[in-house]
């Protein structure tokens, strides 16, 4: 049995009308429906003096499954002792009451969310950043989809970094194209938009897989293997701070960089492949078609190629942006300039961009170095 307090001063007029008023919001929780909130009459002198009386409200749940809010199960890490169970009640406490106050209710929330604070795993800060968000009708649409919810809790700046990331990589990519082709640039420009797209999507799959999550998924079922109950209590990030009454093992947090690594060598040769073999598919069309076209397709060997850059994308890729989401952002910039968005935003910009630029210089050395491009004369 988990339970959390919250005490309440009756000494005064003023106080027996604030807890009056909370008394009627926390009538709709079902977890202290039927605790008696209310102080007795007898608690007070006629007067309004006399000894300094205090209400305890207690909120508490079993920590089996089943409950009123959808089953918690037993905890994230398998294994979390008394400290991690205190935890556990206090968050719930503290977000059901951060629910009354503001005049809500679980059912009121998205069943998943709800769980998570029947189950205590999520600290009041996050359910007030939810509440926050939903006051967007963009964002509140996003979080109706299945990982935007999660990553918009953890960071509420998950948007603004996806748009960076694309919009620059729009622009380098389009220089790049601009520089290879020239004069064919528009002439060309299909093979422009295809090779645009396929950088776009790998872009964005580089911001979604490494950014930090807030864990609202259900536990696996008892059917479930070792390594996918493993791979399952694992990070998103690698290195994302861990929530009050969560926490991960380092053996947990190297799983994420294998996670996440064999999903990006998954994206980054698929991307490859459909993007080099469009182009050219394109460029052979062209040619059996129109005879004075320029284009003659790219002499690249297509598979081998695929394969670098999905082992370049899971290796450098993977841990580069690791190491920038859980560490340069969330860990070093976030808490240095949460006061000031503007100047944040600016900061993960300039780092992003830096982080791009670097990225392609790497890849340029590790293509010639394993001898798939070659230095041309």
């Amino acid at each position: 049995m988990a339970a959390a307090a919250a005490i309440l001063n009756l000494s005064t007029p003023h106080s027996r009308r604030r807890i009056s008023t909370v008394d009627l919001r926390l009538r709709r929780i079902p977890a202290v429906r039927s605790l008696p909130l209310s102080p007795k009459p007898s608690a007070f002198l006629a007067n309004g003096t006399g000894p300094r009386k205090r209400h305890i409200i207690v909120v508490s749940s079993s920590g089996g499954g089943g409950g009123d809010v959808g089953g918690g199960g037993g905890g994230g890490d398998g294994g979390g002792g008394d400290g991690e169970g205190d935890s556990s009640g206090k968050n719930r406490a503290e977000a059901l009451l951060a629910l009354a106050e503001i005049g809500r209710t679980p059912e009121s929330l998205p069943s998943d969310l709800a769980a998570a604070i029947a189950a205590g795993k999520i600290p009041v800060e996050i359910v007030r950043r939810f509440v926050e968000l939903e006051k967007s009708a963009l964002l509140r649409w996003l979080m109706q989809f299945a990982g935007f919810k999660e990553r918009l809790l953890a960071d509420d700046l998950f948007l603004a970094k996806v748009a960076m990331e694309c919009g620059v990589g729009i622009f380098t990519k389009t220089a790049a194209e601009w520089e290879r082709r020239r004069e064919n640039f528009f002439i060309e420009l299909d093979f422009v938009v295809a090779d645009v797209v396929m950088a776009i999507i790998a872009d964005f799959m580089l911001v979604w897989l490494p950014a930090p999550t807030v864990s609202l998924q259900a536990p696996l079922s008892f059917g479930a293997g070792r390594i996918s109950k493993f791979f399952y209590s694992c990070p998103d990030n690698a290195f994302q701070v861990a929530l009050a009454g969560t926490s991960y093992s380092l053996l947990q947090r190297i799983g994420a960089i294998v996670r996440n690594g064999s999903k990006l060598f998954a994206v980054g040769t698929i991307s490859s492949l459909v993007g080099t073999g469009a182009t050219n598919l394109l460029i052979n069309a062209r040619n059996s078609f129109d005879k004075d076209f320029p284009g003659e397709a790219e002499d690249v060997p297509i598979l081998a190629t695929s394969v670098a850059y999905g082992v370049y994308m899971a290796v450098s890729s993977n841990l580069r942006y690791q190491v920038l989401a859980g560490v340069i952002e969330q860990r070093i910039l976030e808490p240095l300039l949460h006061e000031h968005r503007l100047l944040l935003s600016a900061m993960c910009f300039a780092v992003r961009t830096g982080n791009t630029y670097l990225g392609s210089l790497m890849w340029v050395d590790y293509a010639r170095l394993i001898g798939i491009q070659k230095v041309r004369e």
